[in-house]
């Protein structure tokens, strides 16, 4: 596959700075970015956020909010397979259940796909421990289903968020800045070789038509029944939890 550019590799949108301010976008030109987001309002509920650096949390229960468990379970999503709108509580056994959550980006993110593919591989692995695989994306399930269908990955563990409401219940990072300007972005060269492999059947037609969907980041969570165990907010494009972690939290076992 050729070589990306930068502009391929996170599969945003051209952004063009209005003449009359510097610090504003265009709202003709390009997605308008909303200065603040808290679509939890409208689901019945209201989380209050303190201030913070953005992009500066690593894996910690700390950076999570201690009852986000009680808010997230009953966040609907929809599955890839069919769009059907399911509660996160009906994922899993709420009782001594394992999962691992896996937030991606968007369906049309290159990076996303290589995560995908890297944990389409450990699902055996993640089966054969009984912890339950859930890998959710911006964007709807036709979107999702292209990269089920292109990469490959299971139908039965993908699910599509929309309308990003998990992303905000979970305080996941959004903006420009953690897209492009981050540090922890360029992590992905080192991984030149994987990405490309992972893209080889990418479609850049997997963006969500929201554009604004395309500056949201991820993370990776990790539940035993109602009880968080592992948390953890990308904090730029690419910059994803380490599945060592992951394997050892969820199976005891270190990564093949």
């Amino acid at each position: 596959m050729a070589a990306l550019s930068a502009i391929t590799l996170f599969s945003q949108p051209r952004f063009v700075f209005s003449s009359s301010s510097s610090s504003s976008l265009s709202p003709s030109i390009c997605p308008l970015i909303p200065p603040s987001r808290n679509p939890s309002r409208s689901m019945g509920f209201s989380i209050e956020r303190k201030k913070r650096s953005p992009c500066a949390v690593r894996a910690s229960l700390s950076s999570v909010n201690e009852s986000v468990s009680e808010i997230l379970f009953d966040v609907p999503i929809l599955t890839a397979s069919t769009g059907e709108s399911v509660l996160f509580k009906d994922l899993w056994d709420q009782n001594e259940g394992m999962a691992v959550v896996v937030l991606l980006r968007h369906f049309g993110c290159p990076c996303c796909w290589e995560l995908a593919s890297t944990l389409k591989d450990l699902k055996p692995t993640f089966d054969l421990a009984g912890v339950k695989l859930i890998a959710i994306g911006v964007g709807t399930p036709d979107k999702a289903r292209i990269l089920a269908e292109r990469l490959p990955f299971p139908l039965d563990s993908l699910y599509a968020d929309p309308h990003r409401k998990a992303y905000d219940v979970l305080g996941l990072y959004y903006g420009l800045g953690c897209t492009f300007f981050n540090p922890a972005s360029a992590k992905v060269f080192s991984r030149f070789e994987s990405l490309q492999k992972a893209v080889k059947n990418y479609t850049i037609s997997a963006t969500p038509d929201d554009r604004s969907s395309v500056l949201q980041q991820g993370g990776t969570f990790v539940f035993k029944g109602k009880n968080l165990l592992y948390a953890r907010k990308d904090e730029g494009t690419g910059d994803h939890a380490p599945l060592d972690e992951i394997i050892d939290i969820c199976c005891k076992t270190p990564v093949a």
